[in-house]
């Protein structure tokens, strides 16, 4: 397992995640964007959309891009937890990366909004009703049900072994289905990654980073994770 390329190919592939996911998330909602008043459609297009361009530039390292998805990994045997620490700082990294590139584009349309929850909302998620118990609960469970499919079809592998194509979908069926109370982070790097590029950027009148709420989008995901990896060898049939 050569460590190096897996780390640079989760840079990469994490990166190219958060840019477009992140990306479409500012199409939609900063108020001079062409896209702006979208819905939460494309939103969940774009986001499948980005995971398929994100496997397809990450097959070298399994394409994780996701730490709940290698806890459950390594929680499988499929990686070390040596191979853990660098699938998780690889993953962290590529998503400060993305959402800087993000507010590059969209440097002048964050300059005219007024608003700093739509600011916020481009680099990390929110509940839209906050009760951080149930919110946490949403995000179990959407995570699981990921993770869990992720597994069922690549007979416990990762991502890259079932295909960019069939990722992208479980990712748009998640958000149409389970994505209206949180905004279905179901990945820890995808939020705290973005959530702290939020921070440190100069965002003209950004207002909050909602760090009271951060830690939901990390430990549910990473709960639910864990959790399909335990119960997958009772509950699927994978092969010996």
């Amino acid at each position: 397992m050569d460590l190096g390329l897996i780390f640079l190919s989760e840079v990469v592939g994490t990166a190219m995640l958060i840019l477009l996911g992140g990306g479409v998330v500012a199409n939609v909602a900063l108020t001079k964007s062409k896209g702006f008043n979208g819905g939460t459609l494309m939103v969940n297009f774009g986001w499948g959309l980005a995971v398929f361009a994100a496997v397809t530039v990450s097959y070298s390292s399994g394409a994780a891009l996701n730490p709940a998805v290698s806890l459950a990994q390594l929680i499988l045997g499929n990686i070390d937890f040596v191979a853990f620490l660098v699938y998780l700082a690889a993953q962290m990294i590529g998503a400060v990366i993305g959402a800087v590139l993000v507010w590059l584009v969209y440097k002048n349309h964050f300059d005219e909004e007024p608003d700093p929850a739509a600011k916020l909302g481009v680099f990390s998620t929110g509940p839209a009703i906050r009760n951080y118990g149930w919110n946490l609960v949403t995000e179990i469970i959407a995570t699981f049900a990921f993770v869990f499919v992720v597994i069922g079809f690549t007979n416990g592998g990762t991502p890259a072994e079932l295909g960019a194509i069939p990722v992208a979908f479980l990712v748009i069926a998640i958000g149409a289905s389970l994505g209206g109370p949180t905004g279905y982070a179901i990945n820890p790097a995808r939020d705290l990654g973005p959530r702290i590029a939020h921070a440190f950027l100069p965002i003209k009148g950004k207002g909050s980073s909602d760090w009271s709420y951060a830690w939901v989008p990390v430990v549910g995901p990473l709960v639910g994770g864990a959790l399909a990896a335990v119960v997958s060898g009772a509950l699927l049939p994978l092969a010996a």
